[in-house]
């Protein structure tokens, strides 16, 4: 019926111009009118082509994720391209919206913490942050109505993993801690993996029948990975973001870094955000909604940060996220934000992390993946950035790593001048050998000149485009004279120059016979 019209119009069309045309031109215009006919026919049938395409993408839109991991393999998503803006390829970013305000008048307090193993003692006077026990003890007292915990897996008792050990205590208080919050008529909301490491725990029963609103996320099933993040929201105001997973080894025998932002409710309500992506396909069969509706979207980005106080200084912070398929509008791709952070370093850039793989990690067969490697590579060399990797080294190392960190290090010439540094941070095992899966720096972190970066995943490919992660992207510019407060990444440098200068750092060509490092590969990574 279509075609029938257009050519009814083409003939109508065409019989106003013939009455324009002397007798003579008859010839010419039967020719026009064909070929006005023709050209209508094939506007007709590339319209209905179209038609046709879009109905089915719109039938398939649900299969999208499944589109986005089909790039990442076939074109080369993180390829390498010129700098800044071409830098990234078609690597997912943050959509950039116009509704909404990023600047906030919350005066918000913010501190780093971390765990310091039992029998790991730096020199006296060292540069340290706020213990991370004591962190969450403050944060669970100031709770009054409501606490989201986004975490791998639950583990706060020594008993969980057949342990009679006094450094379980402090994890067992923190679980005490969440039942008295319940008896109080707190409400606890947790998201946590499925399936778990800690398979006999009990703490994630325990604090349900006592009120607490369980989801474990099967993301095994929904993209290939888990549910990494580790991060608490206390009354929409208050946060935890860092390496520490809810295990009592993370209180006691894990190396542990974090951040925590009280009276900030402008970025807790943001990252609860990104916690309702898991809390919502959080039961049987459900399915990843492509595109989230736009209540998950976000204004706060890599492109639009939050400009807020931080201890009165002028701070611009935002969150990031993996995988992709759990990034709506908005929200920055975790990979974008760290490559970003690299590529914009004038000075160093200092990384802290448990794992580093330029591969992927948990499929066989494994694909080469440099999508950071080469960022830190070029950051030294066409900005002569400082580049010091610092990674752990423990029991459960899979020895393959320490050939790509060679390869890294290889890039070093004082002469040039090019400055890549790399050591493996070993935590001694001591007295602790009773203890599975403790005694690592567990760390996921990295400080540029300009920002610090808080992350909870380990650097390889299957953590950014399989795993659900989350970072904490900060820069400041200036001091506080009053508090005589450093900018968070200079008290984040601080940190890192301690690790990095300690006798536990050691330089890759003495790790070999070092007895508390064994290169035993271990599928249990956390």
């Amino acid at each position: 019926m279509i075609v029938k019209k257009a050519l009814k119009t083409s003939l109508t069309l065409n019989e106003s111009s013939n009455m324009k045309l002397g007798v003579n031109n008859q010839k010419g215009v039967k020719t026009f009118q064909i070929l006005g006919a023709i050209l209508m026919l094939g506007l007709v049938l590339m319209a209905a082509y179209f038609m046709s395409v879009g109905s089915r993408v719109d039938a398939n839109r649900g299969a999208g994720v499944v589109i986005i991991y089909r790039k990442v393999e076939e074109e080369g998503l993180y390829r390498d391209l010129p700098e800044e803006e071409g830098l990234y390829g078609d690597l997912p970013r943050a959509t950039i919206t116009e509704e909404g305000t990023n600047r906030s008048n919350d005066s918000c307090s913010f501190e780093l913490v971390e765990n310091v193993p039992y029998d790991l003692p730096f020199e006296i006077n060292s540069t340290a942050a706020k213990p991370l026990y004591q962190a969450w003890v403050r944060l669970l007292d100031l709770a009054q109505e409501k606490v989201h915990v986004a975490s791998y897996y639950w583990s706060l008792t020594g008993k969980d993993i057949g342990v009679n050990d006094s450094s379980s205590k402090q994890g067992e208080d923190i679980l005490q801690r969440f039942e008295r919050l319940l008896a109080e008529n707190v409400s606890l909301y947790i998201a946590a993996s499925s399936p778990t490491l800690a398979t006999k725990s009990r703490d994630l029963e325990l604090l349900e029948e006592k009120g607490a609103h369980v989801r474990k996320i099967d993301f095994g099933r929904l993209t290939g990975g888990v549910l990494h993040s580790k991060f608490w929201i206390v009354d929409m105001k208050h946060i935890y973001i860092g390496s520490a997973n809810m295990d009592w080894r993370s209180l006691s025998q894990v190396k542990e870094l974090g951040a925590v932002i009280y009276n900030c409710s402008c970025l807790a309500k943001d990252l609860w955000k990104t916690f309702s992506t898991y809390w919502d396909v959080g039961y049987p069969n459900a399915t990843i909604p492509f595109p989230w509706p736009l209540n998950y979207s976000t204004h706060i980005n890599k492109h639009r940060p939050l400009e807020v106080e931080f201890n009165g200084i002028l701070t611009e912070a935002y969150f990031s996220a993996s995988p992709p398929a759990f990034c709506p509008e908005g929200r920055t791709h975790d990979l974008y934000a760290i490559l970003s952070t690299i590529s914009q370093a004038q000075k160093f850039v200092y990384v802290s992390v448990m794992e580093y793989f330029p591969t992927s990690r948990f499929i066989h067969p494994r694909r080469y993946w440099p999508a950071i490697d080469n960022a830190l590579r070029r950051a030294a060399f066409n900005h002569r950035a400082q580049v010091r990797l610092l990674v752990s080294c423990w029991a459960y190392t899979d020895p393959a790593m320490l050939h790509y960190l060679r390869s890294l290090r290889a890039l070093n010439d004082p002469r040039v001048p090019i400055s890549v540094g790399v050591k493996l941070f070993i935590v001694p095992l001591l007295n602790h050998t009773n203890i599975p899966h403790g005694r690592v720096n567990h760390n996921k972190y990295m400080v540029t000149d300009k920002v610090a970066y808080i992350g909870t995943s380990n650097w390889s490919e299957n953590y950014f485009t399989d795993t659900a992660g989350v970072g904490l992207i900060i820069k400041q510019n200036s001091t506080n004279p009053q508090r005589r407060q450093q900018p968070v990444q200079e008290q984040l440098k601080d940190l890192f120059e301690r690790d990095w200068n300690s006798k536990y750092a050691v330089n890759l060509e003495d790790v070999q016979g070092q007895k508390d490092c064994n290169w035993e590969a271990d599928p249990e990574v956390n």
